[in-house]
């Protein structure tokens, strides 16, 4: 798996906190007309809005994968977040993004090659570190007043039947087992 991913260092990551446990991983779309725009978008330190962020891996549609953070960085993908009784994302988790348009842009499916990568990356990341599969999230589970991602169109049914996630059909549900396992 190692060898198949392309390397685009951001410079917009830090440390973990001292103690931190990788134990999640949040997935988001991009949002972006391109993911050429996303990887310039992420290595960008003074970015328009002055709010520089990052995440752990990008996924295209194709299915190539490029790693813009070591995941043993706190990359800046989840921003202000809580899921249960746990806040702060970003801390503990390593962020995934697949392109997409997102829902301003035209928001379309995802292809068979993105998730395979995808699931062969989360895969891989179990292998190395103690995820949980009830926090393998979307980007809106842990902030759903401000995100929409990945979004409706994600098959969160190919992560379910691989026991790469739990996903619940009733979100309240997902929260109460956050709180069993925090």
């Amino acid at each position: 798996m190692k060898d198949n991913i392309r390397h685009v260092p951001s410079p917009n990551f830090n440390d973990r906190p001292d103690g931190v446990i990788i134990d999640s991983i949040i997935i988001h779309y991009s949002g972006m007309a391109c993911v050429e725009d996303v990887i310039t978008h992420f290595k960008n330190p003074e970015p328009e809005n002055n709010n520089p962020v990052s995440a752990h891996y990008v996924i295209c549609r194709e299915g190539a994968i490029t790693n813009m953070v070591c995941p043993s960085k706190r990359a800046w993908h989840a921003g202000k977040s809580q899921f249960g009784c746990r806040e702060e994302f970003n801390h503990f988790s390593i962020g995934i993004e697949l392109y997409n348009p997102g829902h301003r842009r035209g928001y379309i499916a995802y292809t068979d090659e993105q998730i395979a990568s995808t699931v062969r990356l989360v895969e891989w990341l179990y292998t190395r570190y103690p995820i949980k599969p009830e926090w393998v999230l979307g980007h809106s589970d842990i902030s759903p007043e401000r995100k929409q991602d990945p979004g409706e169109l994600f098959p969160w049914g190919e992560f379910t039947s691989r026991k790469l996630t739990i996903r619940p059909k009733d979100t309240s549900e997902i929260q109460m087992l956050s709180l069993r396992h925090g």
